[in-house]
């Protein structure tokens, strides 16, 4: 099916062609006629599979049908989880809306830039808000942003969201909104945590779902090295070398180590550089375009960048620790082989690591063989499972002395 049959405008499949687009996506053949149909909607769809552009394109084009003369006002509000993904929207609304007239006017809201600029292009007019939540709620207590003429409430990544204390920011956000809109909700998962969410902002959404997480995990090829955490580094280092990879994207456990193995990398001659949550926007953002054009070679990571972020080109990813979850495991390595390219995806496991990548492979009913390379074996053995000695009865606090101690401290 071709986009034309989507009801699209020509001046929006024009910046689609332009794109590069051919054909649309499953998410955005289920999601596009619906929007045009004026429904609420709750999608469950994994990232990479084009769900910015399902919402996207309907929302400009119903938007530009309905714009009036004068100063513009905010029509769209698009919430996401991080200022990556937030630029990245709000980029693709400027890409999409190239050949419309008049073009539609974008401001991004995200912590880490001037507040008061922000404010003053909000004040100049504009139509289309993608913002992060906390930063919105900033903008939002300065009484000077106007949301009564809301069109469209979209939350991008929901399930994300709920790990950054979203739910407690949500309300105070819906009660700055009209009741009367269209909520347009995607999410990777849907626990019961986000259809709590869902019921407070829309009550009959029309659900969508796209399981492609399969697909993604057997499309590209995954390998399991088993080795000691000491050596890991130096097998990452002998990796690259000797099997050629370009550009490789590095998943560390935390914004400390990534700092430390980026240096570590850079003293052995390597292209290499951290990123995670605690860089200013300015470092963010120029350290991902040096990803992706090619400038920077290796990127370690937190799992800030393991949903959304649209990076082409991408030869490995490197589970160089473990994620915390199978849906992480998914998000993570399915940053590569993207666009119908071959992709490859290495996870470093010891002893310690095993049980935790069984549950992994369980979930997602895969078994990989363990592979081990010459120089850098798993060395030593499997610790021992030593069984809890049994509880002592009548020794664990109560939950009525664990309130009274809580209100004697408080009382202090």
């Amino acid at each position: 099916m071709p986009f034309s049959k989507l009801n699209l405008s020509s001046q929006i499949l024009k910046a689609v062609s332009k794109s590069g687009f051919k054909e649309p996506t499953d998410i955005q053949k289920k999601v596009i006629p619906l929007v045009f149909e004026k429904k609420d909607i709750l999608a469950k769809a994994q990232t990479g599979t084009g769900k910015s552009a399902s919402f996207i394109l309907p929302t400009l084009q119903i938007l530009n049908k309905e714009r009036k003369q004068g100063k513009a006002k905010i029509k769209i509000l698009v919430i996401t989880p991080t200022r990556e993904l937030t630029l990245q929207i709000s980029q693709h609304y400027k890409t999409f809306g190239e050949f419309l007239n008049p073009k539609p006017k974008i401001v991004s809201i995200i912590g880490g830039e001037s507040i008061g600029d922000q404010l003053y292009d909000i004040q100049q007019g504009c139509d289309i808000v993608v913002a992060t939540s906390g930063r919105l709620l900033d903008v939002l207590s300065k009484k000077q942003m106007n949301l009564n003429h809301l069109d469209f409430f979209i939350l991008d990544e929901a399930d994300k969201m709920l790990n950054l204390g979203f739910a407690e920011e949500l309300e105070l956000i819906l009660q700055a909104i009209p009741e009367k809109r269209q909520n347009l909700l995607f999410s990777a998962t849907l626990p019961p945590k986000i259809l709590n969410i869902a019921s407070k902002i829309t009550k009959n959404p029309i659900e969508v779902s796209v399981e492609d997480s399969q697909p993604i995990v057997q499309t590209i090829q995954q390998r399991v090295i088993s080795v000691n955490q000491e050596n890991r580094s130096p097998l990452l280092r002998h990796l690259i070398k000797e099997e050629n990879i370009e550009q490789v994207l590095v998943f560390m456990a935390n914004k400390r180590a990534t700092d430390n193995i980026a240096m570590k990398f850079k003293k052995y001659g390597f292209n290499a550089q951290s990123f995670h949550g605690d860089l200013t926007t300015e470092e963010r953002i120029e350290t991902l375009d040096d990803f992706k054009a090619k400038r920077i070679n290796i990127l370690f990571s937190t799992d800030l960048v393991s949903r959304g972020l649209d990076i082409k080109n991408i030869d490995c990813v490197i589970n160089f620790d473990l994620p915390r979850s199978p849906s992480d495991y998914i998000h993570r390595i399915g940053r590569t082989g993207r666009a119908g390219k071959d992709g490859l995806a290495i996870s470093f496991v010891d002893y310690e690591d095993e049980a935790h990548f069984k549950i992994i492979e369980k979930k997602l009913n895969i078994k990989l063989e363990r592979e081990e390379i010459k120089g850098f074996e798993l060395k030593g053995e499997a610790p021992k499972k030593v069984k809890g000695l049994a509880p002592v009865k009548g020794k664990k606090k109560s939950k009525k002395d664990k309130l009274r101690e809580q209100a004697l401290k408080e009382g202090k």
